[in-house]
């Protein structure tokens, strides 16, 4: 792959950047939304994550970039959240299959229902994953969601042992969500976007006052919400298959305002913290024969991970060219954790 990679943790210096990468998402992105003063806020809180001091999940927001080294622009971004709840509370729906009976008519029958979920001191979340789609290709997407499972995997102790992901809900080509229209703006003063860019900047009061305190049943919504209940968007489609390729199961939990599907996993038992290997480097400025295409990372609080060909030595070194020590700020003898990707 010719193009030069480099996953890393934002820095202050990426706002415009970052703004203007995520002005380019179609619909936009709740948990980034494109507003100057919110991307600020993020960034900052994503630099005090990364204090060395960090010893426990506490809630810490980590916000991680990719960088197209040779033009100086992102082009995806990742995050980790290291505990979801905490002093703002997580709210799902989870839906309840509830069997309701009456012999003497011989009416035995499923209902399901929507029913309110809080919890404040839930598991891990990974969130936050855009890719422009110029770079949909070669395996930069596994770059970017795979990098964070070898983040977490060498900083264990910031994490929980859980972790969730939460993915977009259905929305149609002019950007409406069936689940709001027929639930969420019947309580809400807000549009959609709205509502949910406040919730993801934490701003949740809103939510305990205004959502119903009795269970939703399905069979009373529309049709068409009914059949949207779980569904992701349609650009969501790709990053869903690589989740649940990687260990993630479905749940009965969905997002509070587009009904987006809630993934759940045992972090030990996924793909990318499975496979992620610990050896030591050997930087070579020779021309080498490679055995295929690794995720390489730093492994240091400083992150660093990049796409590149490499090869384990007789010796149990991972054989890397100059070039992409150079990128990884590493060198002969340092540690570095890998993944295969091809």
């Amino acid at each position: 792959m010719d193009t030069k990679l480099l996953f890393r943790p934002v820095r202050e210096t990426d706002h415009d950047s970052l703004q203007k990468l995520i002005g380019s998402i179609s619909g936009g992105m709740t948990s980034l939304p494109d507003h100057s003063d919110y991307l600020e806020e993020r960034i900052s809180d994503s630099l005090r994550a990364f204090d060395h001091r960090v010893s426990k999940p506490g809630g810490e927001t980590y916000l991680f970039v990719l960088e197209d080294i040779d033009r100086g622009e992102l082009v995806g971004t990742s995050g980790l959240l290291s505990r979801v709840g905490g002093f703002d509370p997580f709210y799902t729906y989870k839906i309840q299959n509830n069997l309701q009976e009456y012999e003497p008519l011989n009416v035995r029958k499923n209902v399901q229902t929507l029913e309110l979920v809080k919890n404040h001191k839930g598991p891990s979340e990974i969130c936050s994953l855009f890719l422009h789609p110029d770079y949909r290709r070669h395996g930069i997407g596994k770059l970017l969601s795979k990098s964070r499972f070898c983040f977490m995997k060498a900083f264990s102790k910031r994490f929980d042992p859980e972790i969730i992901a939460e993915l977009r809900g259905f929305l149609d080509n002019s950007g409406r969500s069936p689940f709001w229209e027929a639930v969420g703006k019947n309580f809400f003063w807000r549009d959609y976007y709205r509502a949910d860019v406040l919730s993801g900047i934490g701003e949740k009061d809103f939510i305990e006052a205004l959502m119903p305190e009795h269970p939703i049943y399905v069979k009373l919504l529309p049709k068409e919400t009914q059949e949207k209940i779980g569904a992701v968007h349609p650009q969501t489609v790709p990053a869903r298959q690589i989740l649940l390729k990687e260990g993630f199961q479905k749940t009965e939990e969905v997002d509070i305002f587009d009904a987006g599907p809630i993934l759940k996993a045992q972090r030990e038992q996924l793909s990318s913290w499975k496979n992620c290997q610990t050896v030591l480097t050997d930087a070579q400025a020779k021309p080498f024969d490679s055995t295929g295409q690794y995720l390489i990372t730093n492994n240091q609080l400083a992150f660093k991970a990049t796409l590149a060909e490499a090869r384990l030595s007789d010796n149990g070194q991972l054989l890397i060219s100059s070039e992409t020590a150079e990128i990884l700020q590493v060198g002969s003898g340092d540690s570095v954790q890998y993944l295969i990707i091809g």
